[in-house]
């Protein structure tokens, strides 16, 4: 199975399809000697790498259809030459898309370090990419030790945030009038592609800019990487809403509990809660259809559920079973489908289905995703924000460009941009994590 459990479908295709380059792009020769040398500070070499495969066998695999060098991850951490002279250099940083646990402490990380190397004009986007357009005249916000005291004890973003498109050329406008000589963009999927559209016009004038991405995405949903801030304080806050959904089950006599989480195209949270509770039932993700009728349907696990032990609990992702519903025909500002809303379609139908069933269940349903994501990070999350954001900075300080701060085999590392953005993260039915799932909640492989 090689990397099955952090593999997604699209990264096991693509790595079959075609040679794997994660070579990262850079400004120029770092030609000055890093200011951490006075610190004492270890440094990475430049040409230290991590192997992207686990296995030997994925790695012969890999070596028989495209030859050597096989995949690697330029590994993360301070070099010894960097490309910025502190002194003259202005930072800046932008927070775009939906909440998610943690943007602050990225935030105070990056200033942090930044201030660490000696760079003092470290400036605040206001609200998303909106920010970098002239026109909507927001104010910039001057980030120190003061402005970033203790923002790490809360949830949302000090700048404020924003989703959609802004005109490109006018954002490049906007850098180089403010004479902004990096950016760390702090988003997911839609946000990196931005910054991609960012470094082509960058590119195209010829100008020595650094755009850093640090992946946010709540779903956990960008490839080649193991996982992104937030996640991991989210399914803490699913786990506590499942267990008090799953005491209010046990209260009643043939109780249905349904929680919805977050995840429009991945289902990792449901089923890293599921995992992470054990009291689930039932987990519905988007990867794995399932039927409401038939021998393996939802109603019949259900039942066989309400039979056996007398309550039943199902965690479903937001984007799980569009299928049964009709499609809404929208989309929000960042060009994503609006998907028709499972979780209620779920009651009503089961409601429906065993309204007169001599169980005479009872439901309950609970929808916590925006409590989830406004909370403040959990500890483990802060610390992989603290790292994340560091690492951040010493790439960009070393020259690199339009790339992110990634995380694989537990290590920090660079990821190019157009890896990340390729396609959604989905769980790979096949993997040994979705199989963990299905042990878990005792739930037929196949609901189809």
């Amino acid at each position: 199975m090689g990397n099955s459990d952090i593999d997604s479908l699209v990264v096991k295709q693509l790595s079959k399809e075609k040679r794997l380059d994660f070579g990262i792009t850079e400004l120029g020769e770092p030609l000055l000697d890093s200011p951490l040398v006075q610190l004492g500070k270890q440094f990475v070499h430049n040409g230290s790498s991590l192997s992207y495969y686990h296995s030997l066998q994925d790695m012969e695999d890999y070596r028989s259809r495209f030859g050597d060098p096989l995949p690697a991850f330029e590994f993360a951490g301070p070099r010894r030459k960097i490309f910025f002279n502190p002194k003259e250099t202005t930072a800046a940083i932008v927070t775009c898309g939906g909440l998610c646990p943690g943007l602050n402490n990225v935030i105070r990380a990056i200033t942090f370090t930044l201030n660490l190397y000696g760079v003092e004009n470290v400036l605040g986007i206001p609200y998303g990419y909106r920010g970098l357009v002239q026109r909507y005249n927001h104010n910039l916000k001057v980030l120190n030790s003061y402005t970033i005291s203790k923002i790490q004890n809360q949830g949302g973003t000090i700048l404020g945030t924003s989703r959609g498109p802004q005109n490109i050329r006018e954002m490049v406008d906007f850098l180089v009038e403010h004479e902004i000589d990096i950016l760390f963009t702090i988003g997911g999927d839609g946000t990196q592609k931005g910054a991609m559209a960012l470094c082509d016009e960058i590119t195209k004038r010829d100008l020595k800019i650094s755009l850093i991405g640090i992946p946010k995405t709540i779903d956990n949903d960008l490839n080649f990487l193991e996982k992104t801030f937030g996640f991991g304080t989210a399914v803490e806050a699913a786990r506590e809403a499942i267990q008090r959904v799953h005491t209010e089950t046990l209260s009643l006599r043939n109780g249905i509990g349904i929680v919805k989480l977050m995840g429009r195209d991945s289902g990792y949270i449901a089923a890293q809660a599921a995992l992470a509770s054990m009291d689930v039932n039932i987990c519905l993700v988007p990867e794995i259809d399932f039927e409401l009728e038939g021998k393996q349907g939802l109603f019949a696990c259900i039942e066989h559920r309400l039979t056996s032990k007398g309550h039943c609990l199902i965690a479903v992702a937001e984007g799980a079973g569009q299928k049964h519903l009709p499609a809404t025909g929208k989309t929000d500002a960042s060009g994503n489908k609006k998907y028709s809303d499972i979780g209620t379609f779920l009651v009503d139908e089961i409601q429906r289905n065993f309204q007169d069933h001599p169980h005479e269940p009872t439901t309950r349903y609970v929808d916590p995703s925006y409590l989830i994501r406004s909370l403040p990070a959990s500890a483990e999350d802060g610390v992989f924000c603290l790292r994340l954001g560091q690492s951040a900075v010493h790439a960009a300080m070393a020259g690199k460009t339009r790339m992110l701060t990634g995380y694989w085999s537990r290590i920090f590392t660079h990821v190019p941009m157009d890896y990340t953005v390729a396609a959604r993260k989905k769980i790979h039915p096949d993997s040994l994590f979705w199989q963990s799932v299905l042990e878990a909640t005792r739930q037929p492989r196949d609901m189809s």
